[in-house]
């Protein structure tokens, strides 16, 4: 039975596409069977792992399409894809309207458990009806924690709309952790932040650290994830090692 983690944080730009298409990658370069499901209507980890916005999407999951019939595989072994685009915020409007609208990613991604080992959902940088389906869908939420002066803004928002949906739609989520990102080793500032963090968090936070790369910040535009653009970078160590502590924390 597959394990389903979602990345979610209402702020934008922390690192949650990139952790969701590099952890992944490195699950699937190790030869677990991986997928990852991108639930942003901005399509970024579609395009992270070189794929279009076009054809079968999370739209058509989220439409009563079999999973099937929407994971492509991606040029990189035992790494599948359900793609997003653009028509995707769409359908936040219509899951509000419906009656089963919270629980409706769910049922679509039953047959994910049995196929792979694990599963990420990259969820859009909101609280709303796309990221609460994301959510009653998964074992595990991994919020990544971007190490700048407004990194615990939300996150108290964020842990009560889990709380709420772990008691409303699914009693299994659980918070699997905080992953530190963009973390400047040079600045006092990530430090002070990375302390704070931990003194809050303790041991639900990692203790690897993604730092800020420009590299990570490249291998995007290429389509590729830091793990075949550049193995030997530091960034594509930091995912390797966040990766073998996710397996290690179960």
């Amino acid at each position: 039975m597959g394990k389903v983690f979602a990345l979610a944080n209402q702020k934008g730009g922390v690192g949650k596409t990139t952790t969701a298409v590099n952890v992944a990658a490195c699950l699937a370069e190790a030869g677990a069977s991986t997928l990852v499901v991108d639930l942003d209507p901005q399509a970024n980890a579609t395009s992270g792992l070189g794929q279009r916005a076009n054809g079968t999407s999370t739209y058509d999951l989220l439409d009563g399409a079999p999973l099937v019939e929407v994971a492509h595989e991606t040029d990189f072994l035992n790494l599948d894809l359900v793609p997003s685009r653009p028509e995707l915020a769409g359908s936040a409007v219509e899951l509000a309207r419906r009656d089963d609208g919270e629980t409706f990613l769910p049922e679509a991604l039953a047959p994910a458990r049995e196929r792979y080992d694990f599963v990420f959902i990259d969820c859009p940088p909101s609280l709303g009806p796309l990221t609460v389906n994301a959510l009653a869908a998964t074992d595990r939420v991994l919020v990544p924690v971007q190490c700048e002066y407004y990194a615990l803004e939300g996150l108290a928002q964020l842990l009560h709309s889990i709380e709420l949906v772990r008691t409303r739609l699914n009693p299994r989520l659980a918070l699997g952790g905080m992953i530190l990102t963009m973390v400047d080793g040079r600045t006092r500032l990530a430090a002070d932040v990375a302390t704070e963090v931990r003194r809050h968090f303790g041991d639900l936070v990692f203790t690897a650290v993604v730092p800020r790369s420009v590299r990570l910040a490249e291998a995007p535009s290429h389509g590729l994830p830091i793990t075949v653009y550049d193995r030997g970078s530091a960034g594509a160590d930091a995912y390797y090692r966040v990766a073998s502590e996710l397996v290690d924390r179960g």
